[in-house]
Parts: C-alpha cells; sequence; structure tokens
C-alpha cells in the first residue's frame, strides 16, 4: 500500500523539549493538517523507548487531528523531522534517529538537536547561528551544504555558563555570601528570600535544602535577579552582563567555525531567558555583538520551534520556496521573529 495521499510527500515535525513536545503534520505544499502537544521528552530519566513513546502518542493524536488513520507497517509521511531536547552529542541523535526511525512514522528519519529547530525557525535558509537561552544555554551553526558548528552543551563539564538555572544559581551565590559577610552586599540578600515569603537567605537556604522549597522552584528566581539588576545593584548587574558575554562569545565561534563572520548573518535568539528580552541583557548582548561581530544580524525569535523542525523537513524533501511560506504563515499568528 502506498503512502496517504495527503502526506505522500509530505513531513512529520516533532520538537520536544523537556517540558513539552509539539507534533505537526505537514503537506508537501506547506499546508498544516494537524497538530498535537503533549509531555516533556526525558530519556536520560525514563530511556530512549519510554521517551519516544511519549512522542508516539502525541503522533497519533495529530494524526486524529489531520483526519488520518496510520495502518501497521504503512509510514505515515516521506520524512520525519525530529528536533529533540537531549540530543546534545552526534552520537545520540545517532541513537535518537534509530529509535524514531523504528517506529515507522516515515520513509526517511532524521534526528537533531532542538537548537536547530530554533535556528531554522529564524532564518530565511539553512544558514545562520542560533543561540538558546532557557533553563540552560546552547548554540548551533549549519549552511547550506550541510556544515554544522555546535557545542557539547551539557552544563559545567562541557564549559557552558548560564541559562535560568545557571543565573538562579549565581544570585542565590552571591546573595549568600553577601548576607553572612563572605561577599560584598547586594539587594538580591534582600530580594531572592522575599520572593518565596521569608526574611533572610539563611531562611531560604533551609528551606530549599530540607525540602521545604522545591528546588525546581529555583528558576523563578531568575525574573527578580534581572529586576533588581534593571534596579541599579552592581552585582546583580555583573551576573546579567556575564550571561551576554557568554551568549555573544558562543555566537562568535560559531560564526568562525563556519566563515561567516565577515559575511552579513542572522544570529537567531531564543528561549525563555532571551525571549523575555530583558533590556539590560539584550542592550549588552547586541552591543558585545556588534565588536565581536560586526555583520551578524541578531534576531530574537518566539515562533514555536515546531516550525523549524518543520522547515528543515520540507528542505530534505526538497519543497518549493511556495510551502515554506505557506508553512510559516501558518504559525505567523502563533510566534513572532523580530
Amino acid at each position: 500500500m502506498g503512502l496517504n495521499p495527503l502526506v505522500a510527500d509530505g513531513v512529520l515535525a516533532v520538537d520536544a523539549g523537556n517540558s513539552k513536545t509539539d507534533v505537526a503534520l505537514v503537506a508537501a505544499d506547506g499546508t498544516v493538517l494537524g497538530t498535537a502537544r503533549g509531555g516533556g521528552f526525558q530519556p536520560q530519566i525514563v530511556g530512549t523507548e519510554a521517551a519516544v513513546e511519549v512522542i508516539a502518542r502525541i503522533v497519533e493524536r495529530a494524526a486524529d487531528a489531520a483526519g488520518l488513520s496510520p495502518r501497521p507497517g504503512e509510514p505515515l509521511v516521506r520524512h520525519v523531522s525530529a528536533c529533540l531536547a537531549n540530543a546534545d552529542l552526534p552520537v545520540e541523535e545517532q541513537q535518537l534517529e534509530l529509535a524514531v526511525h523504528a517506529r515507522g512514522w516515515g520513509v526517511g528519519t532524521r534526528v537533531a538537536n532542538d537548537t536547530f529547530a530554533l535556528l531554522r525557525a529564524g532564518v530565511d535558509g539553512p544558514r545562520g547561528v542560533a543561540v538558546v537561552c532557557g533553563a540552560g544555554i546552547n548554540c548551533a551553526g549549519m549552511l547550506p551544504d550541510g556544515r554544522t558548528a555546535r557545542f557539547p552543551a551539557i552544563g559545567h563539564l562541557s564549559g557552558d555558563w548560564g541559562g535560568g538555572a545557571g543565573l538562579a544559581d549565581e544570585a542565590l551565590w552571591w546573595a549568600a555570601r553577601a548576607e553572612d559577610g563572605r561577599g560584598g552586599a547586594t539587594a538580591l540578600a534582600a530580594a531572592l528570600p522575599t520572593h518565596f515569603g521569608l526574611t533572610s537567605m539563611y531562611a531560604l537556604i533551609e528551606a530549599v535544602h530540607l525540602g521545604r522549597i522545591a528546588v525546581s522552584r529555583k528558576h523563578e528566581l531568575t525574573p527578580v535577579l534581572f529586576a533588581t539588576a534593571q534596579d541599579g545593584d552592581p552585582v546583580a548587574r555583573a551576573i546579567v552582563e556575564r550571561q551576554a558575554e557568554e551568549i555573544v562569545v558562543m555566537a562568535t565561534v560559531a560564526l568562525r567555525r563556519l566563515g561567516l563572520l565577515d559575511e552579513e548573518t542572522d544570529v537567531v535568539l531564543g528561549g525563555g531567558v532571551l525571549a523575555a528580552r530583558h533590556p539590560l541583557l539584550m542592550d549588552s548582548v547586541t552591543a558585545l555583538l556588534a565588536a565581536a561581530a560586526p555583520k551578524a544580524v541578531p534576531k530574537v525569535v518566539t515562533s514555536p520551534p515546531v516550525l523549524g523542525a518543520a522547515l528543515l523537513g520540507l528542505d530534505r524533501t526538497g519543497a518549493a520556496a511556495e510551502a515554506h511560506a505557506r508553512l510559516r504563515a501558518h504559525y505567523a499568528s502563533v510566534g513572532s521573529v523580530s
């Protein structure tokens, strides 16, 4: 039996993050036939097969939304384009690609780190560099000939600094030292515990250590850090400035690796920390990037990354420019590039 004519040359796009997964079924002409959203993709916690099963349930719902009924042994689409969190190393991409392809959804399958979805969502073709600063930080670049630039992006072990979790930890470190006298004064020492209704850093440290405040709630302190920096606190401002430096150095290195430093090139910025457009951070990133890579063109992308995964899929199937435009138009009301 042949492929369903609706998606005979179409794409199954997957953008799977730690907290949520988006799936879209896209026809060859760029028409979005069905979408669905579900839980996060965490193979490092639940194992590869269980993580892919989460995707499978969302694919079923997207197919239902498209009015399709997948039949056993018959591919759903021509190509599966899956951009996945925790696919940080090429060997992890290869392992996950085998697991996703084994589900039989597409004739062909390509798995990439989810940073590539952000990048493709923000550029008109497969060329540019993206930095995502969300819970963590990552950077990727690509060229039309298939060459890429990337980093392991697995935390302190691979030389990373920043993202929402890193910023919160840094703010807590400076605030704790300010309160007990090991460090200089900072308004963070009062602002951080106040956020949780506490009166001291000692009380906050105790509450987190003993589990009265979940460690996962530390991310709530990132906006407090930015607000404190905006009010002029020198310690908070220094943390924000360091984050800007880390964003720019990743982008600059990726541009250099791809030979793009001397060419006008989009640098796509995304993730929760950057999408929030904190003035101090954005002004610093813009100024530092202009000095390090004068021809780089920074742009913040808030379009859903599943758009980028779908565009990568259309690239692989050789879809016409009109298909790319139709797909972008569909998501225009969902997010934006500026």
